[in-house]
Order: C-alpha cells, then sequence, then structure tokens
C-alpha cells in the first residue's frame, strides 16, 4: 500500500513539474511573438521613412541635413532591430534598439518641425497619406510594445515565482526577459511643467 502511495506521489509531483514547465513555455513563447508583432510595426514604420523623405527631397532640397539624419537615423533603427530581432532575449541587443529608435524618434521630430516651413508640401496629398500613415504605425508600435512588455512581465513574475521559480531554474530559465523600454520614458512619465 505504501508503494502505491510513494507512485502516486512522484506521479503527482511529474504531473506539476509538467504543468510549470509547459506554463514558462507558453509565457515564453507568448513574449516571442510580442517581439515579433513590434518587428512587423517596425518594418513597416521603416518602409514609410524613404517614401516620406523622397517626396519631400524636391521641396526641402536645402533642407538636406535634416533629411540625412532621418535615413541615417532610421538605417540605425533598422539594423538595432535585425540584431534585436536574431535574439529577443538579449537585453543589450534591446536596449541598442531602444537607443536607435529614441535617435530615429528626434530625428522625425526634427523633420516635422521643418516640414511647417513648407506649407505646400504639407498639403501635397501623398505627403498627407505618408504622414497619417506614419502616425498610424508609430501609435501600432506603442501598442505593440506594451503587449510585449506586458508578456515579458508575465514570464517574469511566474518564472520568478514560488514554486515555479525550483523548476525554472532546472529547466534552462534562469533569467529575466528584458523590456523594451526607450530612453525617454522617465520623460514621457514626468508630469508636464506648465507656466504663464
Amino acid at each position: 500500500m505504501d508503494l502505491y502511495l510513494l507512485l502516486g506521489l512522484i506521479a503527482l509531483l511529474v504531473v506539476w513539474g509538467v504543468m510549470i514547465y509547459n506554463k514558462l513555455i507558453a509565457l515564453k513563447n507568448r513574449a516571442s511573438n510580442g517581439f515579433a508583432q513590434i518587428e512587423v510595426q517596425l518594418k513597416r514604420r521603416y518602409d514609410l521613412i524613404p517614401n516620406l523623405v523622397e517626396t519631400a527631397k524636391a521641396t526641402m532640397a536645402h533642407e538636406r541635413e535634416t533629411l540625412e539624419a532621418v535615413i541615417a537615423a532610421r538605417n540605425s533603427a533598422e539594423a538595432g532591430l535585425r540584431q534585436a530581432a536574431a535574439n529577443p532575449e538579449d537585453g543589450n541587443a534591446l536596449a541598442a534598439l531602444s537607443s536607435a529608435e529614441g535617435a530615429l524618434t528626434q530625428a522625425l521630430g526634427s523633420f516635422r518641425v521643418t516640414l511647417e516651413a513648407y506649407p505646400d508640401l504639407k498639403a501635397n496629398q501623398n505627403m498627407m497619406q505618408l504622414t497619417e500613415t506614419l502616425e498610424s504605425t508609430e501609435n501600432k508600435v506603442a501598442f505593440a510594445r506594451q503587449a510585449f512588455n506586458d508578456q515579458v512581465m508575465a514570464y517574469n513574475t511566474y518564472r520568478a515565482s514560488f514554486p515555479p521559480v525550483l523548476i525554472a531554474n532546472q529547466f534552462g530559465h534562469t533569467k529575466d526577459l528584458a523590456l523594451l523600454e526607450f530612453e525617454d520614458s522617465a520623460l514621457i512619465q514626468a508630469a508636464p511643467k506648465v507656466s504663464f
């Protein structure tokens, strides 16, 4: 009788361990899928930028420095995305992508400010459509990044909680996944200052 009880207990522990392992894998796969969604939106963004610059190039010929800065920042961000996509679990790759995205956002901001000086270009149908599509894509990037960070947080929390922490380390789940945070996140979270 004691042998059956011992075998039942061992079987219960094995089933419990398998359930924890499967949930760890499911959570990690959700985080990987979340990064894949970011990758899709960032690639879309990177594909739109050359079209935007080409549309503006003829009208903004003497703003060459601004246009070149946008393209250089775009190329840097695209390289960062390739590196991060190769290993989304690498925190350094995500940090490099975050930094490159910050530089691209700044370059696009300068481009938008410069664009204000060209009302004819701003009214151009192609330019309007491209800027609207770019803004929509940037919103999708923000939503995809939030979904990715939510999945990473769910994985990290579950992996570090008890009792999964007892199983996680045994099967290679030894470290947290990195969040994708932008360099200006502290600035974004700070309350705006208003002065009259």
